[in-house]
């Protein structure tokens, strides 16, 4: 077997979070919520580097200064910026409530990583409409752009991940933003579960249900 990396989302982890004790690389997004105690135990923190949620972080010194943050040898801006940056004239037709959308912050996001000597990656063009194109395939229609947790499993896909490498996925429910297609995304995701390249933490860490007790009669 290869290296196995784990993606943790920002959703619940439930017992996969035990991942990240098992794993040689860990990812984990934006404010890295899925880290709690486990903060230092991050590598990579994959960053949405457009709008409102880039602006929060980078220029915000709690993130900046945040353990899992600090830990982190690498900074990997998940959009590219000349692909928002043509999407903003449509936009202003089609979506005006998103005036700040396109707004990029990988040049701060760039400078932070080497203020703090980490390494610092930007997603490609051809992946991001490579991976827009795989979606309307799957059915999406009217979508602004993948989610961020997509673009980011794309890119490990293709450019991380070895033949026999292990990629799990933790904290991951396909929902938020309605402007991201959230079916075509699970179908994405489950038809690279089917053939190996991917697989979800909680198949094989899966969370105890509850089970009503059995009340007898005295």
């Amino acid at each position: 077997m290869g290296q196995r990396i784990a993606i943790f989302g920002n959703g619940a982890l439930g017992q996969a979070a035990m991942l990240a004790y098992e794993v040689d690389l860990v990812i984990r997004f934006n404010d890295c919520r899925s880290a709690g105690a486990d903060a230092k135990r991050t590598d990579v923190v994959a960053v949405c580097n457009t709008g409102r949620p880039a602006k929060a972080m980078v220029l915000n010194a709690a993130w900046r200064e945040s353990e899992a943050v600090r830990a982190a040898k690498e900074i990997y801006c998940v959009r590219p910026p000349e692909r928002y940056e043509r999407m903003r004239a449509s936009l202003a037709i089609t979506h005006p409530e998103l005036d700040d959308f396109c707004d990029d912050y990988t040049e701060a996001f760039e400078a932070f990583a080497r203020e703090t000597g980490k390494t610092f990656r930007t997603g490609s063009l051809e992946l991001h409409q490579r991976l827009e194109d795989e979606l309307t395939q799957l059915g999406a229609a009217n979508f602004v752009s993948p989610s961020s947790g997509l673009l980011l499993m794309a890119d490990v896909l293709e450019n991380r991940a070895q033949p026999g490498d292990d990629v799990v996925l933790g904290g991951f429910s396909h929902e938020g933003w309605d402007l991201h297609p959230w079916d075509a995304e699970r179908r994405w995701v489950d038809a690279h579960a089917a053939n190996g390249r991917l697989r979800r933490a909680d198949p094989f860490y899966p969370i105890p249900t509850y089970q009503e007790p059995e009340i007898h009669a005295l």
